[in-house]
C-alpha cells in the first residue's frame, strides 16, 4: 500500500494522527511527517506498521477493556458470542457494555467525569426546551441497542434522540441522532476507535468525543461527512445536528470546574 492510498484510506476512516499513532504504535511526530509529506522515504518497519492499520478490512478492535462474562450459566461462551439475553442478565452493579457480541467492563466515572457531561446535558437541554424542540436530551444510565440486533448495547454518556418512537422503557433501540462520549484513561481507546466505527455505520448523525486530559473536543459529523474538527477548551463548539444554532461553551465550563479547584 502507497503512503497515498494511506492517505485516502485515512480520509474514508476519518482516523486522526493521534489514533493512528495509537493504533500502529508509530510515534506521533512520525506519523504526522509521514503524511504530511516530510519524511520521503520512510523506514520499511514503519510503512509495514502504518499499512496494517488501513488494511484490515474488519473494526480495529482493542480489547484492553473487554473482560469475559462469568455468568455460571454462560462460562462455555467467548467474546464475540454474547448476546443481549447475556447483557441483561449481569447484576445491576456491575456496569458493562455489548459491543458486537463483546462484553466491555465500565468503570465508575469519576466526579469531572460527570460534571462535564451534566453540563453539556443542561446547555442541550435548555437549548432544546427554549425552541420548543421535540428532541429528547438524555444521558448516562440509558442502554442504547444500536444496531438493532442483539448483539450490542452501549451507554454514551450524554445523547440527543429526535425519533423517540425508538424509546422503549430504559433502552433507546436504533441510532440516537447525536452522541457524546467523555473519554476516560479505562475507556478512551474503545471510544476512540470501536464506538467511533460503530456509531458512523449505525447511523449517528453527530458524535463528540471530549477529552479532558488533553482539553479537546473532537467532532465527527456524520451526516455532512465533515470530520474530524477539533476545538479546544476555550471554544464555543457548535452542535451540527441544530445547525450551529446550540453551542457549548467549554471555555464557561472549564472556568466553571476550575472555581472548584477541581482541574489547573
Amino acid at each position: 500500500m502507497t503512503i497515498e492510498q494511506m492517505r485516502e484510506r485515512k480520509q474514508e476512516l476519518g482516523y486522526t494522527y493521534e489514533q493512528i499513532a495509537d493504533l500502529s504504535g508509530v510515534p506521533l511526530g512520525t506519523v504526522q511527517k509521514v503524511f504530511g509529506g516530510v519524511t520521503a522515504s520512510p523506514r520499511y518497519d514503519t510503512l509495514r506498521a502504518l499499512e496494517r492499520v488501513f488494511q484490515k478490512k474488519e473494526p480495529m478492535y482493542v480489547k484492553e477493556s473487554a473482560l469475559p462474562y462469568e455468568a455460571e450459566a454462560r462460562r462455555e461462551k467467548r467474546q464475540g458470542e454474547y448476546t443481549v439475553e447475556d447483557y441483561r442478565a449481569l447484576p445491576e452493579e456491575q456496569r458493562m457494555e455489548l459491543i458486537d457480541g463483546a462484553l466491555y467492563d465500565m468503570a465508575a466515572p469519576t466526579g469531572i467525569h460527570q460534571l462535564i457531561g451534566g453540563e453539556i446535558y443542561a446547555v442541550l437541554r435548555d437549548y432544546i426546551r427554549t425552541q420548543k424542540g421535540k428532541c429528547l436530551p438524555m444521558y448516562a444510565p440509558i442502554d442504547v441497542q444500536l444496531d438493532c440486533d442483539e448483539k450490542t448495547i452501549v451507554q454514551p454518556d450524554v445523547l440527543i434522540l429526535c425519533d423517540v418512537s425508538k424509546l422503549s422503557g430504559n433502552t433507546i433501540v436504533g441510532a440516537p441522532d447525536f452522541i457524546v462520549e467523555i473519554l476516560s484513561p479505562s475507556t478512551r481507546k474503545k471510544d476512540m476507535f470501536i464506538k467511533l466505527e460503530k456509531y458512523m455505520t449505525a447511523g449517528v448523525r453527530e458524535y463528540w468525543m471530549v477529552d479532558v486530559e488533553k482539553k479537546k473536543v473532537l467532532i465527527y459529523d456524520f451526516e455532512h461527512e465533515n470530520y474530524p474538527i477539533l476545538f479546544g477548551f476555550d471554544a464555543e463548539v457548535p452542535v451540527g445536528i441544530f445547525e450551529g444554532q446550540c453551542k457549548v461553551d467549554f471555555g464557561e465550563i472549564y472556568e466553571y470546574l476550575r472555581s472548584f479547584s477541581l482541574v489547573d
